[in-house]
């Protein structure tokens, strides 16, 4: 957001969380604006492109809600893993990211043509957990894997419209989803990491989507940004 803001465009954030989405665009200043929005809820949805289109018309969607629970498919006491949470964790990252791509796609398709007859970019979140799913992360691992799976199938079903469709595989990252593991634990994640052997800062995820939306020949592709991370059984 910092980025696209510094280059002159406008942003809208969408998010579930009121008071830290709209904290967020207090801080960033008149260039960005908050939308309270679930991506599990298309009605949300539509109020942010709405918002959006308001503004300007929209050319980039970043797609990042994601949530995580550890559970394996069957646990020591033999009790199987929990359906209910298996589909919400698919229902969020990966139904949730098909509903922005959809949705998004349908506004960039009206947007004019640039000199290349792109008319918008969509960015997706994946991780490394898509190839190589830990024990405890099969919904996660599930779900992450059918984002990386949307990724060309889309590039090609929207390539009529001039869309391109990329997305960004992450390793271990200092997020949100991270900050609630002690620090020994995010410390252990760090030095697993083959080099540099340290968490992944946010704004490097951020220069890379930066990098997907400037580069016009980049398209259908699931890019790792992981230090050469390779995640292990545990």
């Amino acid at each position: 957001m910092r980025r696209f803001i510094a280059a002159g465009a406008q942003v809208v954030i969408a998010d579930r969380d009121e008071e830290r989405g709209g904290a967020l665009a207090d801080e960033l200043g008149e260039r960005a604006h908050f939308v309270a929005a679930d991506v599990t809820d298309a009605n949300t949805l539509y109020a942010c492109i709405d918002q959006a289109t308001g503004l300007a018309p929209l050319r980039v969607a970043v797609s990042c809600a994601g949530v995580g629970f550890a559970a394996r498919t069957l646990n020591r006491e033999g009790v199987p893993h929990d359906l209910q949470l298996f589909k919400t964790v698919i229902e969020v990252n990966l139904i949730g990211t098909f509903n922005v791509i959809r949705l998004a796609a349908a506004a960039m398709a009206k947007n004019d043509p640039d000199e290349s007859g792109e008319r918008g970019v969509i960015v997706n979140t994946a991780s490394v957990a898509a190839f190589e799913g830990q024990v405890g992360q099969i919904a996660y691992a599930a779900s992450k894997s059918g984002v990386a799976g949307m990724t060309l199938p889309a590039a090609r079903d929207l390539s009529p419209v001039g869309v391109r469709v990329a997305t960004v595989a992450p390793g271990v990252f200092d997020t949100q989803m991270l900050a609630m593991l002690p620090d020994a634990a995010k410390g252990a994640l760090g030095a697993s990491v083959v080099f540099p052997k340290r968490l992944g800062n946010p704004d490097e995820y951020a220069a890379l989507v930066e990098h997907i939306v400037s580069n016009p020949y980049i398209n259908g592709e699931i890019i790792r940004i992981d230090g050469a991370l390779r995640m292990g059984p545990k």
